[in-house]
């Protein structure tokens, strides 16, 4: 049997202020995978595009695609399913998250930085691969979920 080849997360930093966070994009890479191995096996062999980017730059996203003048933590967009292609993984999407907002929920809620990134980049790619929070019982069990994720990269329960 052939074996089926891993997620490839690709990250582009595009705002400087990340060069307080050295260890972001290992962080955020490792979240991904965990995600990917927990959350669906229509990962294995696909693709993500992460994007570390400023308040301004997730700003500019929020309200271009979603019509919201403001900005947030993350956010994903699932990529449109296209036929299958034989030497090209499949993309899932992209997953923007933003430093600064990042860095000030992480503070109020007195999370290491590190926890809340992780977090969000699980949270994203839950999206991603379909979960959604749009009602109580989707919500229970989107946080379930990362709980469990989370919990594999010593993590603490975000939701406590």
């Amino acid at each position: 049997m052939p074996s089926i080849a891993p997620l490839t997360a690709d990250i582009l930093v595009t705002a400087p202020c990340w060069e307080a966070e050295p260890e972001a994009e290992a962080l955020v890479q490792r979240a991904i995978e965990a995600a990917a191995r927990h959350a669906s096996a229509s990962a294995e062999g696909a693709e993500v595009a992460i994007v570390l980017t400023d308040d301004s730059g997730i700003r500019t996203l929020n309200r271009d695609w979603r019509g919201i003048d403001k900005p947030t933590n993350v956010l994903s967009f699932p990529a449109v399913p296209t036929p299958a292609r034989a030497a090209q993984p499949r993309m899932l999407g992209d997953i923007a998250i933003a430093y600064e907002i990042t860095r000030r929920e992480a503070e109020s809620e007195n999370k290491p930085f590190a926890h809340h990134l992780s977090h969000l980049a699980v949270h994203g790619f839950l999206h991603l691969v379909g979960y959604d929070h749009e009602n109580d019982a989707d919500a229970e069990s989107m946080e379930e979920l990362e709980r469990t994720i989370l919990a594999t990269l010593g993590v603490p329960n975000p939701y406590a």
